[in-house]
């Protein structure tokens, strides 16, 4: 109950102010108080819990605590009774609404998009799916080297798919070919699982059986949409699928870049510098860490012999690193380093 108090002391009767609370105490303990004690709480005279000794008006005289404890039971009583009459009257009002159309979709299993928030409503819905999954499982698994946690966390779902029969096909950054849990992972799954990598892939993504999909709804991974939607689960098999063509197999090797001396990671830093992106994001898109971002430009400034970042883009530019691939060898110069080979 908020009472109305003053602007100074804007609370209830059952809330009172420090100071409010020491003369309230002390004019029940003494049956009065001077009037000037309570010049500094004009609350306690607002909220009616002081008022004056009729036999002495420089005094007041405190109302007794029962009497206000039932002031604020009625208050209390009547505000949860005009709750419940507004609640009757809301549901009156959309039941008559909900009886003008046709029967109302499930909230939970069938709806188009559905919002998981928690690991464990998520945890819960994966499990849900994996359970009901016959044929295929598609997955995009974006970040660095997958840690043994991470692997483990999916384990008893995929051995469980891998039981029933079912074809999975998981997409990874290429950093991911550098970690051996992923590799034991691989290894344990065995034909059930084929695994590609790519330069980068989108966020996380996993599809089940083409019916449905969960991918995340921020940026923390603490919450997950799941989707059902006929058109969108289209439209994330059809992006899969091109990424999948783009990808190269696992047990592959990477293709040989175009100039001797720049590795493959860099190329790609290369053509994420000339896009513009700072070390942060380039790292995030790749899977790996800032600090291993900006050692492998300073290996590329050395190799493209550039003096400055702005040279460094001049000099990506020259050799031809910031576009793709081209199908031709050819020699190049490299300012001041003499020539490489285009392959």
């Amino acid at each position: 109950m908020a009472g109305h108090g003053t602007e100074e002391h804007p609370h209830g009767a059952d809330r009172l102010c420090e100071a409010g609370d020491r003369v309230y105490s002390r004019a029940v303990r003494r049956g009065r108080v001077p009037r000037r004690d309570a010049e500094p709480v004009p609350c306690l005279l607002d909220l009616a819990l002081l008022h004056p000794d009729p036999d002495d008006m420089d005094w007041l005289v405190p109302t007794s605590p029962q009497e206000v404890m039932t002031r604020l039971l009625r208050g209390l009583y009547d505000e949860v009774s005009a709750s419940q009459r507004r609640m009757g009257s809301a549901v009156a009002a959309f039941e008559w609404y909900a009886g003008l159309g046709g029967p109302a979709p499930a909230a939970g299993e069938g709806a188009a998009i559905r919002v998981l928030d928690g690991a464990a409503r998520i945890q819960a819905a994966l499990d849900q799916a994996t359970e009901a999954c016959t044929t295929e499982v598609l997955t995009v698994q974006p970040g660095g080297i997958r840690r043994e946690h991470e692997l483990s966390e999916g384990l008893h779902r995929a051995l469980a798919l891998r039981g029933r029969g079912v074809r999975m096909r998981d997409l990874y950054n290429h950093v991911a070919r550098h970690g051996q849990g992923l590799l034991n992972y691989l290894e344990l799954m065995g034909d059930a699982v084929e695994a590609r990598t790519l330069d980068e892939v989108i966020d996380r993504l996993m599809l089940f059986d083409r019916t449905v999909a969960f991918i995340p709804a921020n940026a923390d991974r603490t919450m997950a949409l799941e989707l059902r939607h006929p058109a969108l689960i289209a439209y994330l098999v059809t992006v899969f699928e091109r990424l999948w063509r783009l990808a190269i197999p696992l047990t592959a090797p990477l293709p040989e870049t175009r100039i001797e001396g720049i590795s493959h990671r860099e190329q790609s830093i290369a053509a994420l510098l000339a896009e513009g992106h700072q070390d942060a994001v380039i790292a995030e898109r790749l899977g790996i860490s800032v600090r291993t971002c900006r050692a492998h430009i300073a290996r590329l400034s050395e190799t493209l012999g550039a003096a400055s970042r702005t040279q460094l883009g001049v000099r990506i530019a020259q050799v031809g690193l910031d576009g793709p691939l081209p199908g031709v060898a050819a020699p190049v110069i490299l300012p001041g380093r003499g020539s490489r080979t285009v392959r």
